[in-house]
């Protein structure tokens, strides 16, 4: 074929790419696998044979299993020099992208007696369509064969023979350079012009994601929308075991985000939207480039990364803290549906895909090591954790034993039913007067009249003044001069009495990211 294809397709004052020039060397022929980041992710299969390397792309890259035959196009000769190279082809150029050598190495034919023999088999072999030979490379060891296809001369089929270097393990994990121990984003990120760049480590990340995860039991279906996210049940204790994984219980509010050709909703647990209430991270997730359907946590750490549930709720006037949303799962994936995966692989694949940015975080996990997590966390006197069976599957809407929140202090959320009149020179009101929802009945569970600061106080009685109704919503009412009311609140307590009331409740915080319906008595597993 010569090197004359390669030099037309090439401009070399543009290109760091070497020169076409025939150069044979050496005792023994060599072959260099090439990973690139073209318009499409692909490895190419280099054999040295007369002085240049005869090269096929294989889409798919190739496999150490004897049942799996790998499409294999042959492309121009390219010199021998181009062994040694790896690094960014600029934008603009043919085969614009980063390449790595992800393999190489020395090759003969099975059959010969030494270099020159190789040479003679191998020219056949290549002739006749049908060229077997044997790498002894740094990934790659043992027999192959290029079988090329009837229909079509550049089309040929990469086949590994079977010997003791077979395997059904895919060789595609060893993602690095064997040369510089890079990976191709790495090498992509110190290519020329800010957008071609960061174009290119995005489509890296979501290619090697796709590569390494085959998504065939994961059905194709159309994004779901106004999802219920999959809830946690509420764990007396930490606990350790192998088959579950350790979460961060961020304090914050549940979102969902779906991202749809380049439109983002984002909304929490009873479909408030949050979109343009906290826009930085809708911004951020249609920057994202790809279409999926996140569940996570919608944060505003302080200085020190301690999330802060006030900094958060004023967030929108005040700017104050960083927005951050931490992602812990994914349910749909380039139109695949990805709910009955088990929970890991979900989130490794999460993990894979996931850009680094400001605004967006992969919500990590630590595997069996739940007491001792609990304690760091406790610790530093953040919420607390969640538990997951590492092979769960997301049960939209369902409160699971699945998925288990371990509290570092006792909290229960509660509806503000009404208040009591304020004494002793206080302003406002007194106490709030709580329930919860057991089916469609409001339950009394006390009354907290501890934790408001003067803006608290103000704040909340001017949402509840509005408000006020002469009908108690409680069907026995309880022993306190009240005013009915729609709000919720959190409140902190000791523990609960025999007949179903808190112990000393000291008021937390309002919360507004949920409904009056969904406040429930949380009870231990």
């Amino acid at each position: 074929m010569g090197l004359r294809e390669y030099k037309s397709k090439r401009e070399f004052e543009k290109t760091p790419e070497p020169k076409p020039e025939v150069r044979p060397e050496g005792d023994q022929l060599t072959f260099v696998v090439h990973k690139h980041a073209a318009r499409n992710l692909h490895y190419d299969l280099r054999l040295e044979l007369d002085g240049v390397l005869k090269s096929w792309a294989v889409p798919k890259g190739p496999s150490l299993a004897p049942s799996i035959k790998r499409l294999a196009m042959m492309v121009e000769d390219h010199p021998f020099d181009y062994k040694d190279f790896e690094g960014v082809i600029p934008e603009g150029n043919y085969g614009a992208g980063s390449v790595i050598i992800w393999d190489r190495g020395f090759y003969s034919h099975p059959a010969a007696k030494d270099k020159k023999d190789s040479e003679k088999l191998l020219r056949e072999g290549l002739k006749k369509g049908d060229l077997k030979f044997v790498l002894n490379g740094e990934k790659l060891q043992g027999e192959f064969a290029l079988v090329r296809m009837r229909k079509d001369e550049k089309s040929w089929l990469l086949i590994k023979k079977k010997d003791r270097y077979a395997s059904e393990v895919s060789i595609l994990k060893e993602s690095r350079s064997a040369v510089s121990g890079k990976t191709l984003e790495k090498v992509a990120e110190a290519g020329t012009g800010k957008s071609f760049r960061q174009k290119k480590v995005k489509q890296i990340r979501l290619s090697e994601a796709l590569e390494e995860e085959d998504l065939k039991d994961a059905p194709l279906s159309p994004m779901p929308h106004n999802i219920k996210p999959m809830l946690a049940t509420l764990a007396k204790k930490p606990f350790d075991h192998p088959d579950w994984v350790f979460e961060m219980k961020w304090d914050g509010y549940r979102a969902i985000a779906e991202i749809r050709d380049g439109d983002v909703s984002l909304y929490s647990r009873n479909r408030i939207s949050l979109t343009q209430k906290f826009l930085p991270v809708a911004d951020s997730l249609r920057d994202l480039g790809f279409d999926a359907v996140l569940d996570g946590e919608i944060v505003v750490v302080d200085d020190q990364g301690r999330p802060d549930f006030q900094l958060l709720q004023d967030y929108r006037k005040s700017k104050s803290g960083h927005l951050l949303y931490y992602v812990f799962d994914l349910l749909h994936f380039r139109g695949h549906d990805l709910t009955n995966l088990p929970l890991l692989r979900r989130k490794e694949l999460l993990k894979k895909i996931l850009p680094s940015s400001p605004k967006i975080k992969f919500s990590d996990h630590v595997l069996k090591e739940g007491v001792l997590f609990f304690n760091v966390v406790k610790g530093k006197e953040l919420e607390g954790i969640i538990a997951k069976h590492s092979q769960s599957v997301y049960q939209m809407g369902k409160r699971s034993r699945e998925w288990l929140k371990v509290k570092a202090r006792l909290t229960q959320e509660c509806v503000i039913a009404g208040f009591t009149e304020p004494g002793a020179g206080r302003k406002y009101f007194g106490s709030l007067v709580l329930g919860v929802y057991e089916g469609d009945e409001l339950k009394y569970i006390g009354h907290s009249g501890g934790g408001f600061s003067e803006r608290d106080l103000k704040a909340i009685f001017n949402k509840l003044k509005p408000l006020v109704q002469k009908e108690c919503p409680f069907t026995i009412k309880p022993d306190t001069n009240t005013a009915d009311t729609w709000v919720k609140c959190e409140v902190t307590f000791t523990g609960w009495t025999e007949d179903g009331i808190m112990r000393q409740p000291v008021f937390l915080r309002l919360r507004e990211d949920k409904t009056a319906r969904e406040v429930v008595r949380e009870n231990d597993s």
